[in-house]
């Protein structure tokens, strides 16, 4: 087998990781969408993305897997394939987070629209921008933004807390907003896991293209 068989097939393999971000983050964003705008078709788009989504997850493995059985790579070869590999587990976990969130914005499409005014439209803003620099680094082997993330997760843990706290304010304010600000604080927790499966991801990533291990946050 030639190496540069096996580039060609990392390639792909590396386009379809990147397909597969797309789709995770396309339904994170609708379903923080959904859940400001009360949209529950919107919500239930999201849901439906689901499938696609399992299929990225069982294909890239499949083909991550066989090169490694045909190629036997080695040196960054290797680490490509296994950055691919948990890459492929983080995205997967960050859809279903969005078809979580889609569930309850289906849930609260009745409910007085408290999301906006707890700020989770702007922690989300924050957790997607860390997804999608971690994945553009991914895309072109530059790890400089590396450097700020372990301050960028912090910042959206904050963010979390203070979801957290407005969110427990409104429910001592009115009982009425109990069921609301319980999800609401829920999906808080979920943009918070997202911006750690980010971090993770750089760690993997900045692996895959230096060789060497790190630890954000």
């Amino acid at each position: 087998m030639s190496k540069s068989g096996l580039h060609k097939y990392i390639i792909i393999l590396k386009n379809d990781v990147l397909s597969m971000a797309k789709l995770a983050l396309n339904m994170l964003d609708d379903s923080i969408k959904a859940l400001n705008t009360q949209d529950s078709v919107l919500a239930k788009d999201v849901d439906h993305k689901k499938h696609p989504l399992r299929d990225f997850d069982e294909k890239i493995e499949e083909k991550a897997l066989k090169l490694i059985a045909l190629y036997q790579p080695m040196a960054i070869d290797l680490r490509t394939i296994a950055t691919i590999l948990k890459l492929n587990t983080y995205l997967y976990r960050l859809g279903r987070y969005g078809k979580d969130i889609a569930r309850i914005a289906r849930e609260l499409a009745d409910k007085p629209p408290l999301s906006e005014f707890l700020g989770i439209i702007h922690m989300w803003e924050h957790v997607r921008t860390l997804i999608e620099d971690a994945i553009d680094a991914f895309d072109k082997s530059e790890i400089s933004k590396f450097n700020e993330f372990e301050k960028r997760d912090n910042e959206i843990d904050q963010m979390r807390w203070s979801i957290f706290r407005e969110s427990v304010s409104y429910m001592m304010e009115d009982p009425k907003n109990i069921t609301t600000c319980a999800h609401i604080i829920m999906v808080a927790r979920y943009l918070e896991r997202c911006g750690d499966h980010a971090c993770k991801m750089a760690e993997k990533i900045h692996y895959m293209v230096t060789g060497n291990h790190i630890e954000i946050s």
